[in-house]
């Protein structure tokens, strides 16, 4: 019987792969015997999720690379050709946000720094629509190849104080599907474009929004699990099983999909 689950050997580049969310992908991309290639912004934080990576697999590369940079992410995907010759999956899961981009519990919408607003939304929309153009410019000439990008649950649901996150994960949404038509109407049923929509997950940069020094919820992180049906924040290999869902044969008429791994967040009313 075929195992429409089988990743062996498909080549995965995952933008934000030093990170938390991205980092924790690739090693399971590795464990289930995937080519992996991590791209990060900075080299020593790159250096050291690539020597952990590593010791789970060889089949994994690095690069430092700035995915606002089209020439650079340009030659980061030529290496990778010159070196395993074909690309099959794109991950992007690079993205963040800027105290600026936030309005504190003491401010309102006046208060918001446009500066830090554009700088959100360039990482977090061009930051996904340029490797988008480089990866997939290969894909559609291979005729095959699945785009997955990293929406949020902020896209979803107005979630407030986060206004610039929230604003350019809706355009992640909306530039997903956008691509899922554009790529199956001109280049093929075989070129996907899916999201996942991720709830909440503590990492370093929401860790003191959501938890106090001591551990114990602080007020929005009590908010945030009142209404998650779960009553929990979720773990980063909470995601995988949904990725490696979106990225294999087995859900080769899926596209277009905005997938929310949320603990029931995205469903509960309050009510």
């Amino acid at each position: 019987m075929i195992n429409k689950f089988n990743i062996s050997n498909k080549v995965c580049v995952i933008t934000g792969g030093s990170g938390a969310l991205g980092g924790e992908a690739a090693k399971y991309l590795l464990q289930n015997n995937a080519k992996v290639v991590i791209l990060g912004s900075n080299q020593e934080r790159l250096d050291s999720k690539l020597k952990s990576l590593l010791e789970v697999s060889e089949n994994v590369l690095g690069y430092v690379c700035d995915v606002l940079d089209k020439d650079r992410t340009q030659a980061v995907c030529n290496n990778i050709l010159k070196k395993w010759g074909q690309i099959d999956v794109l991950i992007n899961a690079a993205g963040g946000n800027m105290p600026g981009a936030t309005i504190a519990e003491n401010q309102n919408i006046f208060d918001l720094k446009l500066d830090e607003f554009q700088k959100v939304s360039d990482l977090n929309l061009n930051g996904t629509l340029i490797p988008s153009l480089v990866f997939g410019k290969v894909m559609a000439e291979n005729g095959s190849g699945v785009i997955l990008n990293y929406s949020s649950m902020a896209a979803l649901r107005p979630i407030t104080r986060v206004v610039g996150y929230s604003a350019s994960k809706a355009a992640v949404t909306n530039l997903t599907q956008w691509m899922s038509i554009e790529f199956a109407l001109k280049f093929g049923d075989k070129l996907r474009v899916n999201a996942i929509a991720p709830g909440f997950f503590i990492g370093n940069q929401n860790k003191k929004l959501l938890l106090n020094g001591d551990g114990t919820y602080t007020q929005r992180g009590k908010k945030i699990i009142e209404n998650t049906p779960m009553q929990r924040f979720g773990k980063a290999e909470e995601l995988n099983g949904a990725i490696h869902w979106l990225i294999s044969d087995a859900s080769s008429f899926v596209t277009g999909a905005i997938i929310p791994i949320d603990g029931g967040f995205n469903a509960f009313s309050g009510v």
